[in-house]
């Protein structure tokens, strides 16, 4: 069991900033590819960010131009840089290893962005 917490979540006003962070309790990001999922209350779970192995990334439309995604492995860290945020991205944010699917689901970060 590899230990992720995240962090970096909060309250912002639409069209502002935050930044998330996916701490792992050791080097693991260089192994596994990273993604990041958010889910609203009521709703289903989505994906809104990979990172591969390699460092290749992929956004869904509804983030996309906005949220980048990023490693840096030397920290065991991967981040979710979110810019332009609108109140239908708040959420409860988790970050996931691709490729465990026997990982438990931490208590992710709350994001919610006001109108």
């Amino acid at each position: 069991q590899v230990q992720l917490v995240e962090s970096g979540g909060g309250l912002v006003q639409a069209g502002g900033s935050l930044k998330l962070s996916c701490a792992a309790s050791r080097n693991i990001f260089s192994v596994y590819g990273v993604g990041w999922y958010r889910q609203a209350s009521g709703k289903q779970r989505e994906l809104v960010a990979v990172i591969s192995q390699g460092g290749d990334t992929n956004y869904p439309e509804a983030v996309r131009g906005r949220f980048t995604i990023s490693r840096d492995n030397a920290k065991n860290t991967v981040y979710l840089q979110m810019n332009s945020l609108k109140p239908e991205d708040t959420a409860v944010y988790h970050c996931r290893l691709m490729g465990r699917p026997n990982d438990d689901w931490g208590q992710g970060t709350q994001v919610t962005v006001s109108s």
